[in-house]
């Protein structure tokens, strides 16, 4: 597995690095979202790992920004900025998990996996297995491997959570989810509590579902509950 790491503490880098290539993760380091983008060209990583204050005025949440324009690449903020409105901000754009510094080594290792267990790229996988993860529902196609949407053939642009939610909903159809449930299951515990941000990847998929031109509406809420997939039934 490989990472490309923004962080500015040099020796700090350098402990992590040596401690995650015992745990099989390669770790590229940069200072700067320029250099972060130079390297994630040139080494194609499996996440990125963005630390949020930056030498010189810069912020992690620009390679943030970039990343879910360009790359689509699961990332983990880590940073000593523990503050809950940081946190929310850090998930709205797209973030998979928040670590706070200071943290314990094998925290991170395990954080790092379980992210890239999530997002489908924390092991190689064969072609049967690759067949299983697509999901059809209507003229609705979802591909995990390739981390793809199209509806009537035409391709959504979503972000990666909006990806990973609209798939654990798609592949339950009728199945009514806890807003709990359902962040648990699509992005992992670290949504747990921010529900707010949740009902925001929602409205935002809707939006994008409705401008791609469905014909009915595919995530419905139950009031009280959480949201489900419309069934097939329910297709007009």
């Amino acid at each position: 597995m490989k990472v490309v790491w923004i962080e500015d503490e040099r020796q700090l880098l350098r402990e992590w690095t040596q401690y995650l290539k015992k745990e099989s993760i390669e770790v590229f380091g940069a200072e700067t979202v320029a250099e972060a983008k130079v390297l994630v060209e040139e080494k194609k990583p499996d996440m990125l790992l963005v630390d949020w204050m930056l030498p010189g005025g810069e912020s992690g949440l620009e390679l943030c920004k970039w990343n879910e324009r360009h790359w689509g690449l699961p990332f983990m903020m880590v940073t000593a900025k523990g503050d809950e409105l940081d946190k929310v901000l850090a998930l709205e754009l797209g973030a998979d998990d928040y670590l706070t510094k200071p943290f314990g080594l094998r925290e991170l290792s395990a954080r790092i996996k379980a992210v890239l267990r999530r997002t489908g790229k924390g092991k190689p996988q064969d072609k049967e297995r690759q067949d299983e993860q697509v999901v059809e529902q209507g003229q609705l196609r979802l591909d995990f491997v390739r981390f793809t949407a199209q509806l009537e053939q035409k391709r959504l642009e979503l972000t990666r959570t909006e990806f990973l939610l609209l798939w654990t909903l798609a592949s339950n159809p009728g199945r009514v989810f806890t807003r709990t449930h359902l962040m648990d299951e699509a992005l992992g515990d670290v949504f747990i509590g921010y529900e707010r941000t949740l009902d925001s990847h929602i409205r935002n998929l809707r939006r994008k579902l409705e401008e791609g031109g469905a014909h009915c509406e595919y995530i419905q809420t139950v009031y009280g509950v959480g949201y489900r997939f419309a069934d097939q039934a329910d297709e007009r």
